[in-house]
């Protein structure tokens, strides 16, 4: 049995928006690299560091629920074409920034506009996919994401070792050619939207009614809230997130910094390090989550928690690298089986009249845990040390596991004050 099969099945158009995404991943390394690059470059501490990427999460936090309205009433495609080439073009002016404040203020724009892309992506994949292929194809978004993140980090950690400024210069051009070639891709029949940007409005219906009795959660049922707050039943879901999503951060906040200041290892190796885990993925999650389709979401979510925690937290334990690399392993497959469950989910509960809306507000947690956890893991490490650092990760990753072990067992009762 070919466990690729899936991706025989996966729309043209999803396909061309996985090939944009590997062309801009491919050159992503700005945001890996820059807790290093402020350390070492502009010599600040680790908790300063990691603060300007609380910035960018601070930016991005903002940006999802707007981006994602906006996604829905102006058109998706459009808002990631912008997004990526004005990106770019930011990413071009960061590294004449000299100030340090000048610098927190320059990434929450940087984050406000590149942050766009991102629940702007996820709603076009939505309504793009039948929901009986959407967790295969936001598999198929996240291998062109690691596809691409196995090349630019080690690329960028080479890099670092000759000028920091050259990761801003190629991560600007890959953004803008990703861009450029969204806007030539020849999208098929109504989602051709590059002469028409209505977006998909007229194709939610078409999308969403096959299959959708046997894929969509019975919360999905209350389609005209008058705010997402009033949906207690995804609220409740977003906030179990938060906790894992943190220590997921670390891989780009206190991660780098334990393995270059305090284990004494460069960037490169940093960048070879960060490839195990997009390598990983590359030739496992796609045919992982196909064998694990059948799986109920909060369970693969619980299973996808407890190896994050586990993975991230063994690093209390020893500080070898070769050890190192097989925590990376550990807490590869958890993410591997719990991002795709949890936008699956997302998807499959939310209205599909505002399906970008509640993409937006997932990618919220994200941006959350972006404004935080790099910050926190950065402190924590400076003022106690990698043990404690690695300790804590255990222990949010089970209270993730807590909450959604509360949430499946009390999901009946959410829905029905839901939809009262």
């Amino acid at each position: 049995m070919n466990p690729w099969r899936g991706l025989k099945e996966i729309p043209h158009n999803i396909w061309i928006l996985a090939f944009a995404t590997l062309i801009n991943r491919s050159g992503t390394m700005v945001l890996p690299f820059l807790a290093l690059y402020m350390a070492k470059d502009f010599g600040v501490s680790a908790g300063s560091a990691g603060l300007v990427l609380a910035f960018y999460g601070f930016g991005a936090l903002f940006t999802a629920p707007i981006v994602g309205k906006l996604s829905d009433k102006l058109g998706a495609l459009r808002v990631m074409k912008l997004s990526l080439v004005a990106t770019g073009l930011m990413l071009f002016v960061y590294p004449f920034i000299t100030n340090y404040y000048l610098i927190l203020g320059y990434t929450v724009v940087w984050a406000v506009i590149s942050e766009a892309f991102r629940p702007a992506n996820l709603s076009l994949i939505s309504t793009e996919s039948e929901p009986s292929k959407r967790k295969i194809s936001f598999a198929l978004n996240r291998l062109a994401i690691n596809l691409g993140m196995s090349i630019g980090p080690v690329v960028g950690g080479i890099l670092t070792t000759i000028d920091f400024k050259l990761l801003f210069y190629v991560d600007g051009i890959t953004s803008i050619a990703a861009g450029l070639f969204l806007m030539i891709a020849k999208f098929e029949t109504h989602e051709n939207l590059s002469s028409n940007e209505k977006l998909f409005l007229e194709n939610w219906d078409a999308a969403s009614n096959i299959g959708e009795t046997e894929n969509i959660n019975p919360a999905s049922s209350i389609k005209h809230q008058a705010t997402i707050f009033k949906d207690k039943f995804f609220l409740f879901f977003l906030i179990s997130l938060i906790p894992v999503n943190i220590v997921f951060f670390q891989h780009i906040g206190a991660l780098p910094i334990y393995i270059v200041r305090d284990l004494g290892y460069s960037g490169a190796v940093f960048g070879f390090l960060s490839a195990i885990n997009t390598v990983i993925i590359i030739f496992v999650e796609v045919p992982l989550n196909n064998a694990m389709a059948h799986w109920d979401d909060k369970k693969a979510l619980a299973l996808g928690a407890i190896l994050c925690g586990i993975g991230f937290g063994l690093m209390a334990v020893w500080e070898k690298i070769y050890f190192i690399a097989f925590t990376i392993v550990i807490w590869t497959f958890g993410e591997m089986i719990f991002f795709p469950a949890s936008t699956s989910f997302t998807s499959s509960i939310s209205p599909e009249n505002r399906r970008g809306e509640y993409m937006g507000y997932f990618q919220m947690t994200f941006s959350i845990a972006l404004m935080f956890g790099p910050w926190f893991g950065t402190e924590i490490l400076d003022l106690f040390g990698s043990k404690v650092l690695w300790t804590i990760t255990f222990i949010l990753s089970a209270v993730t596991v807590v909450m959604i072990y509360f949430f499946k067992k009390n999901e009946k009762t959410l829905q029905v004050k839901n939809s009262k």
